[in-house]
């Protein structure tokens, strides 16, 4: 086993960005085919590697340069030996130790050294692992348009499932975000005596609130002179002018106006004078009512809380409300507000045959959960306990089925009252859930037998021979979720801090690419160059909750296949001891992940 140097965590973005530069060199060895007039044309740094993550392919290769690479960047696809020592010879900081490299039918494959892998992560710095390789610095205002008051502040009676999801994305985004190190805020705060706030409660949302009888007066009165005196306002009493409202669930408004009195602010002007893409044309004219003011009065004295100088406000919402946002949004800027700010826009929710409100959504949920409970554990589910149990448990459940799907797609649900919810099988959040509790109920029995004298305290890990872990599910738990979660976190804070891209938020991303056909959860590319523009801000939202339910996928099949407390012969306690450091570090991943989603674990099921 190659001993390597304690430098910066392993990464498979810096692997494949030093193998690209390995196989590359100075390109002396490309093909005259490839050369334009006085210009080589080589392929694509990024395109260079595969990473692989499929049990099958895991069992001979880590990487792969595909033939059709090589044949590109050599004479007739020979690596030169020099290439070849490169990349065997191939070390730095957070690029993982080689172990072998073989010119086969398929390409140049690579292996990795997996027993020194496994001491870097598991015996060295495992936290490093398990958050953002950086943090950074900023204030983040996410605006949820559906809890705003209209006419009357809104219940969870009155909440649609679309609004719902929207909710639920912006306190995911919040913990996300949070972690990368940014000061997060909400808009609106809630009443406190409010049934908005007990029932967001029930799914884990710890919504920011105010005294009942805050008013926001001053805030509206500031906003509405600087409407009046904005360069933006136009005269006149035209008729057939948009009516802004700070609304929400519903059609564009586009009230016929008369009266001659009335604020109008000319949007259109205002995106198209500050170079704002991606905005609505036909935003035009609009005349300013009272729920706009009070929407943008909140969320002046939201920003006041932010301290650091770079305020980015993100407001999420669902597609039938987009245009309605935009109009909000111009309307404060016109009013002088110079906060950038981006648009999170989900997709409709859409429940065949019936139609449900977010309060008999989340009562429907729960009663099946208590029911599914009671039909595997029986007559042990009562109590306090098991009212918690089934408070996560259907929590996890909404908050897997409303987030585990592209955020800009539209989302299905049946919530036919037979269908029920399910304790078993890779079914979402409560599959995640079980599985996380099978990790606490494995630690627990280790610890009664260090008790009971069965077993020694478990070693330091500088002590253990890491090459005992030879299953071909250990490797596929450290390779395609520990080494990888660093990396899949770093990419919720690129959608912060960018002007460009139009009006919804855009993420740049690092992410790994995978064999064609595979069917990992991290099915995206690495780029060579440090960022890269991919798609709106809809991969780390939805990914986190994919993550999981593979994460729980492969180790359910590896804790069904493997016994980790063998028995207690010392000749069997290395391996036994370095499971369970893998296992330890499973456990912190699936509590960071769930973090979140302002999921606690459940620590016995």
């Amino acid at each position: 086993m190659e001993e390597i140097e304690e430098l910066s965590p392993l990464r498979v973005a810096s692997t494949v960005q030093a193998l690209s530069s390995a196989l590359r060199g100075n390109r002396e060895n490309a093909p005259a085919a490839n050369r334009g007039k006085g210009d080589r044309v080589f392929p694509d740094p990024e395109k260079l590697w595969f990473k692989e993550s499929s049990a099958k392919n895991l069992r001979n290769r880590d990487f792969l340069s595909p033939t059709t690479v090589l044949n590109t960047l050599y004479a007739d696809g020979q690596v030169p030996p020099a290439v070849m020592s490169r990349v065997l010879s191939l070390r730095g900081s957070g690029v993982l130790p080689v172990a072998g490299a073989e010119v086969m039918g398929e390409g140049l494959r690579l292996r990795v050294d997996r027993a020194a892998a496994f001491k870097a992560v598991l015996a060295g710095r495992t936290a490093d692992y398990l958050k953002p390789s950086s943090q950074k610095e900023g204030c983040v205002l996410i605006n949820c348009p559906a809890l705003h008051p209209k006419i009357y502040t809104p219940t969870p009676e009155t909440l649609t499932l679309g609004q719902l999801r929207t909710v639920l994305l912006a306190d995911h985004m919040g913990a996300l975000l949070r972690s990368q190190g940014f000061s997060v805020f909400y808009c609106p705060k809630l009443p406190k005596d409010a049934n908005m706030v007990a029932f967001l409660r029930a799914l884990g949302i710890d919504w920011p609130t105010a005294a009942a009888d805050l008013t926001y007066e001053e805030q509206e009165e500031q906003i509405l002179k600087a409407l009046e005196s904005s360069i933006y306002r136009e005269e006149g009493a035209d008729r057939g002018r948009k009516t802004c409202r700070g609304g929400g669930g519903g059609k564009k408004v586009e009230e016929e106006e008369e009266n001659e009195g009335a604020l109008r602010i000319n949007l259109k002007r205002v995106f198209q004078e500050e170079g704002l893409l991606g905005y609505d044309p036909s935003l035009g004219t609009c005349t300013v009512q009272r729920d706009s003011i009070s929407q943008l009065a909140q969320l002046a004295l939201c920003t006041a809380d932010c301290t650091e100088v770079t305020v980015t406000v993100l407001h999420v919402t669902s597609c039938q409300d987009e245009f309605r946002q935009q109009q909000m949004a111009m309307l404060w800027r016109a009013s002088g507000a110079p906060h950038a700010q981006k648009h999170v826009v989900c997709g409709p929710v859409k429940t065949p045959g019936s139609h449900l409100t977010a309060a008999q959504y989340l009562q429907l949920r729960r009663g099946q959960m208590k029911e599914a409970s009671e039909m595997k554990y029986g007559d042990q589910v009562e109590g306090q306990t098991w009212d918690d149990i089934i408070k996560v448990m259907t929590s996890a459940t909404v908050r897997f089925e409303l987030l585990s799907t592209v955020h800009t797609s539209p989302v299905t649900l049946d919530v036919q009252k037979e269908g029920g919810v399910s304790t078993k099988g890779p079914r979402g959040g409560v599959f995640v859930m079980y599985n996380c509790a099978r990790l606490h109920t494995l630690f627990d029995s280790y610890e009664r037998g260090v008790e009971k004298g069965l077993y020694p305290e478990i070693p330091e890990g500088s002590q253990l021979d890491f090459s005992a872990l030879k299953e071909e599910g250990e490797w596929l738990l450290l390779f395609n979720y520990l080494i990888p979660f660093s990396e899949l976190l770093d990419q919720s804070g690129q959608a912060i801090g960018y002007e460009g891209g139009g009006a919804r938020a855009n993420i740049k991303t690092e992410q790994v690419r995978l064999r064609k056909g595979d069917n990992s959860v991290l099915k995206v590319k690495v780029s060579c160059r440090r960022f890269k523009v991919w798609k709106m801000m809809n991969v780390f939202v939805f990914q986190i909750c994919k993550f999981l339910v593979s994460l729980s996928k492969d180790f359910s099949s590896y804790y069904n296949r493997v016994h980790v407390l063998g028995e207690p012969l010392p000749h069997l306690f290395n391996q036994m001891f370095c499971r369970l450091y893998l296992l330890r570090a499973l456990r912190e991943l699936y509590h960071c992940a769930l973090e979140t989603l302002n999921l606690p674990p459940i620590r016995q099921l």
